[in-house]
């Protein structure tokens, strides 16, 4: 749980410092770390940046007018 906790974190950081990335560059990006750390069961989805939802916001894209949003699945 700690692990998982400190690597959204750390990719909340690398989102963050990535606002104009593209969002699908983004995405890809943040799944392939994901992939890499062995996390398995979640959901990488882009919404607009009024519109984060329940979901932890792990970065923003498009200039900060979308935020990429990780969760669990159920």
């Amino acid at each position: 749980m700690k692990s998982t906790a400190l690597l959204i974190a750390l990719l909340a950081c690398i989102g963050q410092a990535h606002a104009m990335k593209s969002c699908e560059d983004l995405k890809t990006q943040v799944a392939t770390k994901l992939d890499g750390k062995g996390v398995k069961g979640y959901t990488l989805e882009i919404v607009s940046a009024d519109q984060p939802g329940d979901a932890k916001v792990v970065g923003t894209c498009e200039g900060g007018k979308k935020k990429l949003t990780y969760s669990k699945k159920k």
